[in-house]
Order: structure tokens, then C-alpha cells, then sequence
């Protein structure tokens, strides 16, 4: 039988991720220690950016005014494709690597619970297989990595976009790593976060309560309309708090001061700030009732996710290509072992997330996901949404995790370091660097992307859903 000129391509792909799959090993695992949060990632960057420079990529650092923003690019002419990563971590999620069971390495500190670690570093490799493809077969075209920071958070890609980082772009892609191998053929919440800061009146709590105006009963009070409000929203969206300052450890002063950070999802932008804008008057009489001042602080926001289904086609069909993850005996064994930590409920509501209804037989995933070019909608966000609102961009779940394993949890952080997160890592690059050279070498299926993300977006320009006076978390005092 011949040889797809396709799998040609893929197998050329293959070879060279295997030469090169040590280093880029190395700086994942390197990136996994740094646990960096949003914004602080400077070691991460340093990093990723020596190797770049090494891969001979130009690196432009500092973009849209964050210090742990850059992009990295080779090559010129059109198309110009773009690979999109992230290397912040969580706070909170500090867990020894390899282990099973909850070990903090450093109580309190942060973890990549979110698998970052293995985000960036997969998709900068993929840009680096393109670029010594276009220079091995002398072809046009450019490829760009951009480091994207505070994923989470943060929604560092946001404030990109509305600086006009993507705007030339004619595709970009990414991926995620997951429990699951498949296309991420998936609509994600728009979100908008929020500080509502209180200030009050300070007095003796005992002596002279009157004279007091409690920050912290503005906060409480604001939490319980909330939560009444939970009633009156539409069902696919969701509220989160955090109470940020609580005035004080002493319960004999009234709290003059008082926050709490909210985190409000939506469908889509326009949902989101109609739903925004009711949890604020929630504060807002909150105030009143307690005859405090309120400040309302937008911490960030980003789009809902616009999936497009040319370019995921092509991706599914590389991943079919390529075959499963090749997982080993040891890999399986760390697989059950994390397992044993999680419960059937865990492992049921994962397969129901990816609408898997036979429990598999093991417990990494070594298949790959049914598709048919329709999206689902998952109440996660991303600020890969507002990208995807600026050019055709399309997604990966590459399967580095026990099934059943949450996100944000010590169980991913545990996973990490792991062969099988390395693994899924190069399978995901693999495919993220197979369809771009399939968007390179077949202009129409650009212009058919092209087309369709067109369809989708009315023809209407991206609106970013930062207000334009709002300034990512670094650079505010």
C-alpha cells in the first residue's frame, strides 16, 4: 500500500521528535520545579527563550507591556501560523513528584497543577519542528511561538490580543494535556474576575460597636445575595468567590477594611457581563445596607472559545496517523496507583466530561476520541478563547494523566514529571506540527478555515472584554 504523503510528513516529524525529545524533556520537568504563578514565570521564560535562541528563533520579549510575554519566530512570508503556550502554575498545589499519595514539597507553596509545565514546552517544540521543516524543504512561511503568561488567572493572552499581538496571524493551535487523547473540539465559558474592595469604619466591637461600619459584613452580605442569585441565573453559568482580605485576625475591632475576589462565567462575553453586572449591584447593596464604600477592581476576562472545525479535522486525522501514546508496563503501573487515590465518582464524571460511556480496560488512555466536527460546550475557561476570536485556532487533548485524575489537583502535579506526561507531550507536538505543515502545503484548507472562522464571527471584529483601562496584574501598584 503507498505512503500518504501526509504520513511522509508525519513520519519525518517523528524522527526528528526523537532526537530532540530529551532537551525538550529536560525543560518541562525544569519548568515543573520553577512553579511559577501568574506573571512571575521569569525563570520559565529565561528558559524557554534560551532554547529558542539556540533553535534559531528570534525572541521579542516584554509584549503587550508583561515581562512574561514574548514570542519567538523563524521564517517569513505567508502563511504565518502561530503555536500558543503557557508555563504559569496554581498556587496551593505543591506535591512531590512520582508520589501516590498528597506530599507537599513545600506546604502552602505552588505546583503546575494544570500541567503548564508540559503546555509550553509541547507546543514550542511543535514550532521548532516547523521551522526546520520549512528550512530543510526552502518553503515560505512563518512560525511563531508565543509564551503566553498567567493562564490562570490572569488571562495574559487577552490582554495580547487586545494589543494586536495576533492580528496577522493566519492560524494558530495549541493543546492541553489531559486524561484523554483527542481533538479539544470544545467551547469554553467567557469569564469576567472581579475585586470588590469595601471600606468601612474601625471601632471598639464591645465599647462602642455603633460607631463602627464592618468592610467584612459588606463581604458576607455580598456572598449571601450571591449565592440567592445562583437561583436566578441561567443554569450553564457559574459564580466563584475568594474571600481576599478578611480586615484582620481580631474579632473586637470592626473590620475597616475587607475584599473578596469574584470570578463569574457565561456562555459567551455578552452573557458574561450581563451576569457581571448583577453580581455587581449585589455588592453595590451590599454597600449600602452596611454604609461602606465600595470599590468594583477588574482583575481580568477573556472569551468564550470559537472552535474551528478545519482545522480540527486535520489534526484528528493526524492524531489518527499517529496511533496511541506509547505507553509502557511502568507507565500503567504509576497510572493504577494514582488511581487508587481517586474515587469512582472521579473516574465516571471524567469519562462523562468527554463523553466516554465504556469504562476503559487501563488506566492510561491509549485510543483516541470519536469526532465528528461538532463542539461541546465545558464549563472550564481559557484565554486561548481570545484567540480564537482573532484567528482560526484549533486544539489538541494530548492523554498524560490517570483517568479520573481532576484538574487543579496534587494528583496532575504528581503526574508531571512522569514517562507518560512526556509522552503525551511529544504524541500532542507531533500533531500540532503535522497540521500546520498541512495548512503550508494546502492553501485551500486555510482559505476553508479561513471561511468558516468568518461565518462565525459575523465578519465582526474581535472585541476584547478587558476594558481598556484595566492593566494586567503586573503592572498595577
Amino acid at each position: 500500500m503507498a505512503i500518504s504523503i501526509e504520513q511522509t510528513r508525519l513520519d519525518w516529524i517523528s524522527d526528528l521528535t526523537a532526537t530532540k525529545a530529551p532537551t525538550y524533556i529536560a525543560l518541562s520537568d525544569d519548568i515543573w520545579e520553577y512553579a511559577e504563578l501568574r506573571f512571575q514565570e521569569h525563570k520559565a521564560v529565561a528558559a524557554q527563550s534560551a532554547l529558542l535562541e539556540a533553535e534559531g528563533l528570534k525572541v521579542t520579549k516584554g509584549l503587550a507591556g508583561m515581562s512574561t510575554a514574548f514570542v519567538a519566530e523563524a521564517g517569513s512570508g505567508s502563511p504565518v501560523i502561530g503555536f500558543l503556550g503557557e508555563y504559569d502554575a496554581l498556587a496551593g498545589l505543591s506535591q512531590a513528584a512520582g508520589a501516590a499519595e498528597p506530599k507537599a514539597v513545600a506546604p502552602g507553596g505552588a505546583g503546575q497543577g494544570c500541567g503548564h509545565n508540559m503546555l509550553g514546552v509541547g507546543s514550542m517544540l511543535a514550532a521548532v519542528l516547523v521551522k526546520r521543516y520549512l528550512e530543510e524543504k526552502g518553503l515560505p512561511g512563518t512560525v511563531r511561538y508565543y509564551g503566553c503568561p498567567g493562564e490562570e488567572g490572569g488571562s495574559g493572552k487577552t490582554f495580547m490580543a487586545r494589543n494586536g499581538v495576533f492580528d496577522d496571524l493566519d492560524a494558530a493551535f495549541c493543546w492541553h494535556a489531559s486524561t484523554f487523547n483527542g481533538v479539544m473540539a470544545v467551547r469554553s465559558l467567557a469569564n469576567i474576575q472581579v475585586y470588590f474592595r469595601f471600606r468601612g469604619r474601625a471601632a471598639h466591637a464591645a465599647g462602642a460597636p455603633h460607631l463602627g461600619r464592618s468592610a467584612l459584613d459588606a463581604v458576607e452580605l455580598t456572598n449571601v445575595g450571591v449565592n440567592y442569585l445562583r437561583e436566578h441565573m441561567p443554569s450553564d453559568c457559574r459564580v466563584h468567590y475568594a474571600v481576599t482580605n478578611t480586615g484582620g485576625i481580631s474579632p473586637n475591632v470592626v473590620q475597616a477594611n475587607a475584599a473578596v475576589l469574584y470570578l463569574v462565567r457565561a456562555p459567551n462575553v455578552v452573557q458574561a457581563r450581563a451576569l457581571y453586572d448583577r453580581v455587581c449591584k449585589v455588592a453595590q447593596g451590599a454597600a449600602l445596607m452596611t454604609e461602606t464604600e465600595l470599590q468594583i477592581e477588574i482583575d481580568k476576562a477573556c472569551s468564550d472559545t470559537l472552535p474551528n472545525s478545519v482545522l480540527e479535522w486535520s489534526l484528528y486525522e493526524n492524531l489518527k496517523r499517529l496511533g496511541p501514546v506509547p505507553f509502557d508496563a511502568e507507565d500503567l503501573a504509576f497510572g493504577a496507583e494514582i488511581q487508587k487515590s481517586l474515587t469512582e465518582e472521579h473516574i465516571r464524571s471524567n469519562m462523562a466530561t468527554y463523553e466516554v460511556t465504556e469504562v476503559p480496560k487501563q488506566p492510561l488512555h491509549d485510543g483516541l476520541l470519536p469526532y465528528d466536527g461538532n463542539a461541546v460546550t465545558r464549563m472550564g475557561s481559557t484565554d486561548v478563547g481570545d484567540v480564537s476570536w482573532v484567528t482560526p485556532t484549533a486544539q489538541v487533548f494530548g492523554a498524560c494523566w490517570a483517568i479520573g485524575t481532576p484538574g487543579h489537583s496534587w494528583q496532575v502535579v504528581a503526574q508531571g514529571k512522569s514517562s507518560a506526561a512526556h509522552k503525551g507531550m511529544l504524541h500532542a507536538a507531533k500533531a500540532l506540527a503535522a497540521s500546520a505543515l498541512d495548512v503550508i502545503h494546502d492553501p485551500a484548507l486555510l482559505e476553508r478555515a479561513k471561511a468558516e472562522f468568518h461565518v462565525k464571527t459575523e465578519g465582526k471584529p474581535y472585541l476584547c472584554p478587558i476594558p481598556e483601562d484595566v492593566l494586567p496584574a503586573s503592572q498595577r501598584s
